[in-house]
C-alpha cells in the first residue's frame, strides 16, 4: 500500500518532531555554532527543553557540540544528504533513457532503489495505452525477494546477508508464485548473478511479470534497478537486450566503468 502525497499533513502531528524541525532550521541559519541561550531565544523553547532535544540529536550525530553549551548541524546530515543526492542523480540521469525505452516497447519502465529490506519506486515511464492494470506508484515499496529489482540487490549481497534478510523478513509471500523458502531464493539469486538480470514471475502480483537490469555508479556499485512490467502473457523476451542496453547507458552516464 502506498502513501498518497496529498494525504501527508503540512505540519508534524507530534510536538517534539515540530520542535526538532525548528531547532534544525535555527542551526542551519548560521555557519558557526550557536549557544544554547541563542538557540532558546530564536526557537522560543525553554533552555532545558532545547538542551534535552539537542543532546538526543547529538547522540545520533545529527548535531555536533564543538564545545560545551554550543551546537551546530552534524555530519550525519551530510551523509544522508549525499545518499539523497545520489538517488536524485540516478533519477535525473535515467529519466530520458527510460522514456525512450518506453516508446520502443509500450510497457511501463520503472526505476527503483533499495531502502533497507525493500525496494522503492522512484520514477516510471508509462502510458494509459500500455495495457497494465496495475502500475506501482512512485514512492511505492515492496519486499526485495518479491521483485525483480529487489532480487538484483539480494544477488549483490553475500550469502550471509541473504540469510539474515530471510530471517528478518520470514520471506513472506504475496502470491502462490512467491519464493518463500531460502533454498529456492538462493537458486534464483545464483541465476541472477549468472545472467546479469532478474525476473518477477507473478511473485508480487498475479497477472504481472517483470524483468530487471542493474544500474551502477562510478565505483561499480549497484545503486538502482531498471525494470519492465507487463501483463504476464505479454512479457516479450526480446525486450531484455533493450532493457540491458538502457541500464548500461545510464550506468555509463553515471561514470560506471565498462562491465
Amino acid at each position: 500500500m502506498t502513501r498518497r502525497p496529498d494525504l501527508i499533513p503540512s505540519h508534524p502531528s507530534v510536538q517534539v518532531i515540530e520542535r526538532i524541525f525548528t531547532l534544525m532550521d535555527v542551526l542551519a541559519s548560521r555557519e558557526e555554532a550557536l549557544s544554547l541561550k541563542e538557540i532558546s531565544e530564536k526557537t522560543g523553547l525553554h533552555p532545558s527543553t532545547a538542551h534535552r532535544i539537542l543532546n538526543d540529536l547529538a547522540i545520533g550525530r545529527y548535531v555536533d557540540r564543538p564545545e560545551p553549551g554550543s551546537y551546530r548541524l552534524g555530519m550525519r546530515l551530510l551523509e544522508l544528504g549525499n545518499l539523497v543526492k545520489g538517488r536524485l542523480s540516478v533519477r535525473d540521469t535515467a529519466l530520458g533513457p527510460m522514456r525512450e525505452l518506453h516508446k520502443l516497447i509500450q510497457q511501463p519502465v520503472n526505476l527503483s532503489v533499495r531502502q533497507g529490506d525493500e525496494i522503492v519506486y522512484v520514477e516510471r515511464a508509462y502510458s494509459e495505452r500500455s495495457g497494465m492494470q496495475v502500475v506501482r506508484a512512485i514512492g511505492g515499496h515492496a519486499p526485495l525477494h518479491l521483485t525483480s529489482v529487489g532480487k538484483l540487490f539480494l544477488a549483490a549481497d553475500d550469502p550471509q546477508r541473504v540469510r539474515a534478510y530471510a530471517t528478518r523478513t520470514g520471506l513472506m509471500g504475496n502470491t502462490p508464485n512467491s519464493l518463500t523458502q531460502l533454498p529456492a531464493l538462493e537458486r534464483e539469486l545464483q541465476q541472477c548473478r549468472q545472467l546479469g538480470c532478474a525476473r518477477d514471475n507473478e511473485e508480487l502480483e498475479l497477472g504481472v511479470r517483470c524483468m530487471a537490469a542493474g544500474i551502477y555508479d562510478d565505483q561499480g556499485k549497484l545503486v538502482a534497478g531498471l525494470s519492465i512490467s507487463a501483463p504476464a502473457d505479454r512479457l516479450d523476451e526480446g525486450w531484455l537486450p533493450k532493457l540491458q542496453a538502457t541500464a548500461n547507458a545510464i550506468s555509463h552516464a553515471l561514470g560506471c566503468p565498462d562491465k
